[in-house]
């Protein structure tokens, strides 16, 4: 069954990103980042399909070259809080090749975005999946939010304008100045480029249906602006596929799917934080010496350490190794299921997990809406039968009415 998935966020210096590391990541190459001193490694990163960088007729060749570009961007930035890139994720369609999906996102990458003036870096992931679960290939697009100008250098994101009233007088400050407000130069952040953006990838998604003779299609409109009394379902990863390919169906189940799918991530990612706020610093500190080390070495190593604290123990030694080894046992079963082999895979999806997690407080808190909505209709339905004879009965009386009524009103 086909999904729609088409979601933008922003790399932003005020959340601690760098966009280097976002741009590693999404290659799965290794980049060093000239502005933070760093370097980035995910070359051990596995389900990268393809990954290149389009440019515009007037940008410089050599930001052609990764590192390059994104090094540029940010010594362009001078900001603290800057944000520096837009982020694209669209999900692809199962029932096209590799190779269609690939022609369509180039198509899509240069006509809607690289036409339009943007450098757009993309990428995209077939991840390696659960057993059972479905296909989830992706598209990743980092386009910089700063414009080039036509001479190759950047230009300025926004500009200030003078607030006018209705008829044309200048607007005042609390100070008495004349007051602005900002403008974006491009325009590539307004909600209707967003809109607009949507809408085009559901058509080349339903063109290509088409084409191919199927009846499925997608639509990029959400189930309150197509009219759909429902909440609507959020987009779905491979364990919740999984769980649709059983043919659970109702739509309680999909509300309590989503409740269970919320739990499970906030239980994830308190548990993942803590194990890494806990655990991570001090195995890498401690064995940073280790060639291309593993999660599952570094855990054996710092188990082993615990077990040789415990052996010093005057009581209870041998309960101690014991819990060590469960431990073990559980967290290394955890990272194989998970498909996690190194810190920098674990602290992706964690970063993935969260934003997870924002989408589905975002439907959670639709839900709750509908449901204080359906308790209040409930509650008037209720009182209607409560009051409905006591209606009739004083409806039906033809002497005695106002007695009645100040009889019911003392009740």
């Amino acid at each position: 069954m086909a999904s729609y998935h088409f979601h933008l966020t922003q790399v932003k210096r005020s959340r601690g990103q760098s966009v280097i590391a976002q741009a590693a990541y999404r290659a799965g190459e290794k980049l060093y980042s000239t502005y933070y001193g760093e370097s980035s490694d995910f070359t051990r990163k596995r389900g990268v399909v393809m990954a290149e960088i389009c440019l515009p007729d007037h940008a410089p060749r050599e930001y052609a070259d990764r590192e390059t570009l994104w090094n540029a961007l940010e010594w362009a930035e001078s900001g603290r809080k800057a944000q520096l890139a837009h982020s694209f994720d669209i999900t692809l369609m199962n029932e096209f090749s590799m190779e269609e999906n690939i022609e369509m996102a180039r198509a899509f990458v240069q006509e809607e975005l690289v036409s339009r003036g943007m450098i757009a870096d993309f990428a995209i992931h077939d991840p390696v999946r659960p057993k059972g679960a479905e296909p989830n290939p992706h598209i990743h697009i980092l386009v910089p939010i700063r414009p080039l100008k036509e001479d190759g250098t950047w230009g300025i994101k926004e500009k200030k304008i003078s607030v006018m009233d209705e008829q044309g007088n200048p607007v005042l400050d609390k100070n008495g100045k004349q007051a602005y407000r900002a403008v974006s130069t491009t325009g590539w952040s307004s909600k209707e480029m967003l809109i607009y953006l949507r809408k085009n990838w559901e058509n080349r998604c339903n063109e290509k249906f088409k084409e191919k003779g199927l009846s499925v299609r997608v639509d990029a409109r959400s189930f309150k602006e197509r009219g759909i009394d429902r909440i609507p379902m959020i987009h779905e990863g491979p364990h919740v596929r999984a769980m649709e390919a059983k043919g659970i169906r109702t739509a309680l189940g999909n509300l309590n799917r989503l409740i269970s799918q919320f739990n499970q991530i906030a239980m994830e990612i308190t548990v993942l934080k803590s194990w890494i706020s806990e655990k991570i610093y001090e195995l890498k500190r401690q064995m940073y010496y280790v060639q291309k080390p593993t999660l599952a070495g570094y855990l054996q190593r710092y188990y082993d350490e615990r077990n040789r604290v415990a052996r010093t123990y005057q009581y209870r030694s041998q309960k101690a190794m014991n819990t060590n080894l469960k431990q073990l046992a559980e967290t290394i079963a955890f990272l194989s299921d998970e498909n996690i082999d190194t810190p920098e895979e674990l602290e992706q999806r964690i970063q993935e997990l969260s934003s997870r997690g924002h989408d589905l407080q975002y439907d959670l808190d639709e839900a709750d809406s509908l449901i204080q909505e359906m308790k209040k209709l409930i509650k008037a339905w209720d009182d209607y039968e409560t009051f409905r004879p006591v209606y009739e009965e004083y409806k039906n009386k033809f002497f005695g009415k106002e007695k009645f009524k100040k009889g019911m009103q003392k009740n």
